[in-house]
């Protein structure tokens, strides 16, 4: 069977990076769609203007969704303006959009990310929502970006949920990576899981249990130390190349489940991963005490463990169902797992979680 591994083309992580930029990305041009929230421009454009001296670029405003309508208007823009590179600058729906923009708009795409809570920057794959915020697809792109710039003292600076949030989207990788080791399912990447991707999947995990607390209290002080070096590289890197190269499980596709609830929108991506992570390992059957010891990983960090965790409140096996029977959907990654998972199953290992 065929392995294959994917990556970005470069990896930059460090404090300050982003005023070094130019040095990073100037093979792809001088003329640049900058996509950013409001916020980014208004907190980094100091940074920005530095690291993108002799640089000709204009900034266009994300509208907070990474949906079909907003991929369109930001892919007419970069065409419009006459851009040789899209580069996306803050969260991770931002990121998607910009690498979906810069696929249908035939230009390189640089990733900026300006909070280490997914690992959405290095893959090659922009997860879809309708304009009211329900997951509708994944887009798999043919490459990953060209370039990914990590400023940890950004990242620092950043509210701490975020770091966290990255913690438990990162929290899953192993635990898919794992599930789809044993179908051999053919990953993101268009081929079978490899070794390398099965042993980054596991340093991730590893990474996260060991520096984890270390690093959520440095970015509770606004300092850049190397636990939290450590905890951006895992959430960031590590996280993207064991998911996407060592492949999808219950986790994730649990986690669509969820967006069909409209309490749960206010949770990000990640925190509806990381009980996502728990419900797997309940699917599973996995030792009560790996369980215990990965809840109480959360519970340390500040992570969801139970259902009004997540803002579901008024509980109903009804409720629940739906988000069950959305996991299970024909093309769901749920079906990587490597016995056959019904809606049934999903629903009672959600409330299980609960009551753990």
């Amino acid at each position: 069977m065929t392995k294959v591994m994917t990556s970005p083309g470069k990896y930059v992580q460090g404090k300050k990076v982003i005023e070094e930029m130019r040095d990073y990305i100037k093979d792809l041009g001088t003329k640049a769609l900058i996509i950013a929230d409001p916020i980014v421009e208004e907190l980094f454009f100091d940074q920005l203007e530095v690291g993108l001296t002799n640089f000709d670029y204009e900034i266009e405003y994300f509208n907070g969704e990474c949906s079909k309508v907003e991929i369109k208007r930001l892919e007419e823009k970069a065409v419009e303006k006459g851009a040789e590179m899209v580069i996306g600058m803050g969260g991770g729906k931002t990121l998607d959009t910009a690498k979906a923009a810069a696929h249908y708009a035939d230009l390189p795409v640089v990733i900026v990310p300006t909070i280490a809570a997914t690992d959405a920057p290095c893959s090659a794959l922009s997860v879809i929502y309708t304009e009211e915020g329900v997951f509708e697809e994944y887009l798999f792109l043919p490459k990953n970006p060209d370039v990914v710039i990590v400023d940890t003292k950004i990242v620092a600076q950043a509210p701490v949920r975020f770091l966290v949030s990255g913690m438990g989207d990162a929290l899953a990788t192993y635990f898919e990576a794992a599930a789809s080791a044993l179908t051999k399912t053919t990953a993101m990447s268009g081929g079978a899981p490899t070794m390398t991707a099965q042993n980054l999947a596991e340093l991730c995990y590893n990474t996260l249990l060991k520096y984890g607390e270390s690093a959520k209290k440095a970015a509770e002080a606004g300092v850049v130390t190397e636990a939290l070096e450590k905890i951006v590289e895992a959430n960031t890197l590590l996280s993207g190349l064991g998911f996407e190269s060592g492949g999808l499980a219950a986790a994730h596709a649990i986690h669509n489940g969820f967006t069909v609830l409209e309490e749960t929108h206010a949770k990000t991506h990640g925190e509806k991963v990381a009980y996502s992570t728990l419900v797997q390992m309940v699917l599973e059957d996995r030792d009560p005490a790996e369980i215990e010891m990965v809840m109480n990983f959360c519970r340390r960090i500040g992570l969801p463990t139970t259902l009004a965790d997540l803002g579901i409140t008024d509980v109903s096996e009804e409720k629940i169902l739906q988000v069950a029977e959305a996991s299970c959907a024909e093309d769901e990654t749920i079906h990587n797992m490597p016995f056959a998972v019904d809606a049934e199953m999903v629903k009672d290992a959600i409330l299980a979680v609960d009551a753990l």
